[in-house]
Formats: C-alpha cells, structure tokens, sequence
C-alpha cells in the first residue's frame, strides 16, 4: 500500500511539473509572438485610429496604412508611424488597417493592396493622392505628411507613387 501511495506521489508531482512546463512554454511562446510588449505597436495604433469612412470625411488629410503584424517592415515602421501620429494628428488622419482582418477585406480589395506595408495618401476632400509600397524612413514619412497637410504633390521617393485608376472611397 505504501509502495502504491509513493507510485500515485510521484505521478501526481510529474503531472505538476508537465502542467507548469505546458504554461512556461506557452508564456515564452507568446512573448516571442508578441514581444517585450503586452500588445504590439500596430495593435495599439490600430485601435486607436479612427474608422476610414469618418477619416475620409473630416476635412483633414489621411493616410491609411495597410499592415499585418507578421509584417518585419511594418513592425519596423511602426515607431515612425508613432512619431508622425503625435506630432501631426491635429492637422492629419492616421488609419491602421490589418489586412489580416476581415472587416478590411473590401477596403484591400478596393485599394489593390497587393503588398504591404501599403500606404495610402488623401488629401483633405478624401481624395487618393497617392501610394507607398514598401518601408519608409521617419524623414520620408515627414515630408510626404508636409505634401499632405499643405495640400502639395507627394514627394517622389521609389516605391511612391500616383493613386492611378482607383477612386476614393
């Protein structure tokens, strides 16, 4: 009996150590997933930007972004992306959409987004001015919101482009 009791010890400590294991591995899994952060730079700037429609509708120049967050360019942009949401968002709409979702589909169908980071430039009426495919520097990125905000043509940088045969929405 006491030799069954040892038997039932032992597998019952195994079975702790597998589950605390299990929920190691799981923990290390999602902060490689994720990164240092709770929640990715893309995720915090997707939910705080506005829905394109009343982006497009507000009298205010916008780009939108088509990302994904298995995007290494897009992660590597978001920090710039950052930048120029704080120093510009009184005068600029910035909208994050993840291809990867959904509720987008239409909106990547519409606007070709046929790689990503994709970014797409309207001026204040909502209309397409132009698009980026592509990684771009804080410096680009800030001279193509200038074009933006003072109603200017978009710099020519390899990658940018004019809004040829789409329409806004």
């Amino acid at each position: 009996m006491n030799k069954i009791s040892e038997n039932q010890k032992f597998e019952n400590w195994q079975k702790y150590l597998l589950l605390l294991f299990a929920l190691f591995l799981a923990l290390v899994l999602n902060f490689v997933r994720v990164g240092i952060n709770s929640e990715s730079s893309l995720e915090n700037l997707a939910r705080g930007s506005l829905q394109p429609e009343i982006a497009l509708a507000n009298g205010k120049p916008t780009i939108i972004e088509f990302y994904a967050d298995w995007c290494e360019v897009c992660r590597e942009m978001a920090p710039a992306m950052i930048t120029l949401e704080e120093k510009s968002s009184e005068s600029l709409n910035f909208v994050f959409l993840n291809v990867d979702n959904q509720k987008w589909q239409d909106l990547v169908d519409f606007y070709e987004v046929t790689g990503i980071p994709q970014l797409n430039f309207f001026n204040s009426q909502g209309t397409l001015k132009g698009r980026s495919l592509g990684s771009r520097s804080l410096e680009q990125l800030e001279s193509i919101t200038n074009a933006l905000i003072k109603e200017q043509d978009i710099p020519d940088y390899s990658g940018v482009g004019d809004a040829s045969k789409i329409n806004s929405l």
